[in-house]
């Protein structure tokens, strides 16, 4: 049977891997990588998106994530509600987070 088999003998012990220095190096720029292409785009994004959602008030032209386009008619400062008008018979009450730009004066107009 030794024939087809070869025999398996156990590897010299090798020379120490110097591997923990070199590791918190790799650690180090792996942490930094994730902070600069992801951590730190995303919460500008969060603060600009913040900066808008407080910045609303009553006449301004927003769209929403849904698509929809219209005018703020009613901000509610002590509730997270802004009612806006599509045209001059839909009115729709929606979260103020669900804003995701404010549109020029005008744009209603050139949209319809």
């Amino acid at each position: 049977m030794d024939f087809f088999i070869s025999n398996a003998y156990a590897q010299q012990a090798g020379a120490n891997q110097g591997g923990g220095f070199e590791m918190l190096i790799m650690l180090a720029v792996f942490g930094l990588i994730f902070y600069f292409m992801l951590y730190r785009p995303q919460a500008k994004r969060v603060k600009e998106h913040k900066n808008l959602v407080s910045s609303l008030s009553k006449g301004d032209e927003v769209l929403t994530q849904g698509g929809l386009v219209g005018r703020i008619t009613k901000v509610s400062d002590d509730k997270d509600f802004i009612e806006i008008a599509l045209n001059d018979n839909n009115n729709i009450v929606i979260q103020k987070q669900s804003v995701t730009a404010v549109l020029p004066k005008g744009t209603m107009k050139s949209v319809q």
